[in-house]
């Protein structure tokens, strides 16, 4: 059983399964589902449709170079069929999947590790400017613990003249 892949987005095309299209110069282009079809045929650019594994590969979602993506090369030649080989490779299989989901996880926590401080900052710096939402007005006046403190900036003499000058 032959399992291609999408030309678009790079799923698994089953036997029995897709559409495929074959150009004048005989080249085929074989397509999961209907709609990596009409975005072929609309003459949209993969690396630039979000939901493709070329768009997120591109923009560093997912892993681009690992060993264990040689496994899944195609391969033309045929092999005789060997019952010991066959076992082997079988668990070979769940090795290399073990592997590769230990390598996915740890690229997902790099990808992930400064979005944590980041969404900290983003919800301090909302909950200061919505801070009257939170509490009364007269309460911030009577508790200055609850307001961030003010920083005074020293003028110099000369720069209060030039300013003065400007508004004259």
């Amino acid at each position: 059983m032959r399992l291609e892949k999408c030309w678009f987005c790079s799923s698994t095309v089953y036997p029995g399964h897709g559409i495929q299209f074959v150009r004048n110069d005989a080249k085929v282009f074989r397509f999961c589902r209907s709609k990596c079809h009409k975005n072929f045929k609309m003459k949209r650019n993969p690396r630039k449709v979000k939901w493709t594994k070329a768009y997120r590969r591109l923009h560093g979602k997912d892993m681009t170079q690992d060993s264990t993506f040689e496994f899944e090369r195609k391969r033309n030649r045929p092999e005789r069929y060997d019952r010991n080989l066959a076992e082997n490779t079988l668990k070979a299989i769940k090795k290399i999947d073990k592997v590769r989901e230990d390598r996915a996880a740890g690229h997902h926590t790099l990808r992930m590790k400064g979005k944590k401080a980041k969404k900290q900052r983003e919800e301090a710096k909302e909950l200061e400017q919505g801070i009257s939402l939170v509490k009364a007005p007269s309460v911030l006046q009577e508790e200055p613990s609850l307001t961030l403190p003010k920083i005074k900036v020293k003028v110099s003499h000369q720069e209060s003249q030039e300013n003065r000058a400007m508004e004259e």
